[in-house]
């Protein structure tokens, strides 16, 4: 009973996301086409950059629905692991896009700002009103369940992004209207730009770590092999691994020594290393390999490359012992 209720509460909730999602892409998608034909009619560098970020945000969007739906698929013998990486490469390629994006905002402003064009101000803060509602609407959509998934946070700090960009197209036509500084767009552009730059970094490096196969960032290997030692039964830790397969679904490999014991004894020990990982590190799936004191001890964190080239000169040797 449990178990299906589980299971039923995560049907609705990938349901509900994937809808939301589509509803925030037609939104976006619509937009754009209003936001692109006011910046060039209104000759704003700022709308027309929102507008390029926007079409991207729906690029975005697409692709983290897609890859949503993707990671729901069941493993099996080709993806042992299942799809949950899916997630992971969307967050690439929206983050990438973001930062070159920034890039492309600021080459443009860069011009703009020696020799600013004249700018329809009030028409910019028109339209920038209307695209942060549009934006605020979209972001509010995609924000449930961005905390725990990489993938949806990149499309929400796209979104969030547009919110701030358009608040600064919003201000630049103000002042413009104000004070008549036509520097005034191509600035926000520059700030916006900014703004984008920091985000797509922080996703981009997070998406990199997990790619990479790196220590979860708030795991403290240290403390862990502390927490593993006082666990009874246990003698030592080797050969450890964590990494993450996406932002919350972390895995841990390890070779535990213990006396020589019954294999009941060692499930005992097995059961409550679960425990301890679980509880206080998040760390669902592991697998542990259990030995006795006398084998002998290896690297903590051992070296796979090394392993891997070793047995590999092991079987060409057996190979040629073969053949002679």
């Amino acid at each position: 009973m449990g178990i299906g209720h589980t299971h039923s509460h995560a049907g609705d909730f990938a349901g509900g996301t994937s809808l939301r999602l589509a509803l925030s892409f037609s939104l976006t998608l619509g937009f754009v086409i209003v936001e692109a034909t006011a910046g060039f009619w209104a000759n704003s560098l700022a709308l027309l950059t929102d507008a390029a970020h926007n079409v991207t945000d729906a690029i975005s969007l697409g692709l983290s629905w897609y890859a949503f739906r993707l990671t729901g698929q069941p493993a099996h013998a080709g993806k042992t692991f299942g799809y949950h990486r899916a997630g992971i490469l969307a967050a690439l390629v929206n983050s990438t896009t973001l930062a070159l994006i920034a890039l492309g905002i600021f080459y443009e402003a860069y011009h703009r700002l020696i020799a600013p064009p004249k700018v329809d101000a009030e028409l910019l803060v028109e339209v920038g009103a209307l695209a942060f509602l549009v934006n605020l609407i979209t972001a509010w959509l995609v924000r449930h369940g961005s905390e725990r998934d990489l993938n949806l946070r990149s499309a929400y700090v796209h979104l969030l992004g547009d919110v701030a960009s358009t608040i600064g197209a919003v201000l630049a036509g103000v002042g413009i209207m104000l004070t008549g500084l036509l520097w005034l767009d191509p600035l926000a552009s520059v700030l916006i730009g900014f703004l984008i730059l920091w985000n797509a970094w922080r996703i981009l490096r997070e998406t990199i770590d997990i790619l990479l196969e790196s220590t979860p960032g708030d795991i403290d290997m240290s403390t862990m092999v502390r927490d593993l030692m006082q666990i009874t039964g246990v003698r030592g830790v080797h050969d450890l691994h964590v990494w993450s397969i996406s932002q919350h679904l972390r895995v841990l490999s390890a070779h535990i020594v213990t006396d020589d014991i019954a294999i009941s004894s060692g499930s005992v020990i097995q059961h409550k290393i679960h425990e301890v990982l679980s509880e206080r590190y998040g760390i669902a799936h592991s697998t542990l390999q259990l030995e006795c004191a006398n084998c002998q001890p290896d690297l903590l964190y051992c070296d796979i490359a090394s392993q891997s080239s070793e047995h590999g000169q092991h079987r060409n040797h057996a190979n040629a012992e073969r053949f002679r």
